[in-house]
């Protein structure tokens, strides 16, 4: 058993370390655009007129719905707060 734990722990030091997809410089660029971006898809959602067919109201809400999540992990990065 400790030979199995001895050559895992080669091959964890020989990894390079992470590197994440998108730099931790442009978080708050993107935390910035994406949550104004909400609230401007949250303002043309209240002023949408009422349709039988809900389909542009639900692609909004959907939209800035992603792009609130979105926003918000990006500012929770921008702090350090890494989730």
């Amino acid at each position: 058993m400790s030979e199995t734990y001895a050559s895992i722990k080669t091959l964890h030091s020989s990894l390079p370390s992470f590197q994440p997809p998108i730099s931790t410089s442009l978080l708050p660029s993107i935390a910035l655009i994406f949550l104004l971006a909400f609230f401007a898809l949250t303002f043309l959602f209240t002023t949408l007129p009422k349709s039988k067919v809900p389909i542009p109201e639900i692609t909004t809400a959907l939209l800035a719905s992603a792009l609130a999540g979105g926003g918000v992990v990006a500012l929770f990065c921008t702090v350090g707060v890494y989730v």
